[in-house]
């Protein structure tokens, strides 16, 4: 497990609105998360676009640390703690700029780097042609 979360591994919230012409493949990571398979954030993006919608990048990285001795599990502890994070600010997605597997005085530790990013159809962040269809994915989800 601890090879599929990198550098550049993007993780999309369950019942995310997504254009009909985008597919991929993905597997579910956490609660109501997925990891996309083969596709880093450029791929993504590209093929985003050439659906007409638009995949915002922020600016702001979150970053978590988590102590422990078991890499896989320390990672996915981590991976959740900025899924925490990025589920408060109304993203519906997330780039991993970073996985570092540390020591500090032969204690372990993981930091985990993350991008919040946003998948929606207006090229106006969090701007809904129709509000009411984003609310209900959001309560189904």
């Amino acid at each position: 497990m601890a090879d599929k979360i990198k550098n550049g591994t993007i993780l999309i919230e369950e019942g995310a609105l997504l254009p009909e012409s985008l597919r991929f493949e993905s597997e579910p990571y956490s609660k109501g998360w997925r990891l996309v398979k083969d596709l880093e954030g450029s791929g993504l993006d590209r093929r985003i676009r050439e659906a007409g919608w638009t995949f915002f990048f922020m600016a702001g990285e979150v970053n978590v640390t988590v102590v422990g001795s078991d890499s896989e599990s320390t990672i996915r502890r981590a991976v959740k703690r900025v899924i925490a994070r990025v589920k408060s600010g109304r993203f519906n997605c997330l780039e991993i700029a970073q996985v570092a597997v540390k020591r500090f005085l032969g204690l372990p530790y993981v930091t985990v780097s993350a991008h919040p990013r946003h998948i929606q159809e207006s090229m106006f962040l969090f701007h809904a042609k129709r509000p009411a269809e984003w609310y209900r994915a959001k309560l189904a989800a």
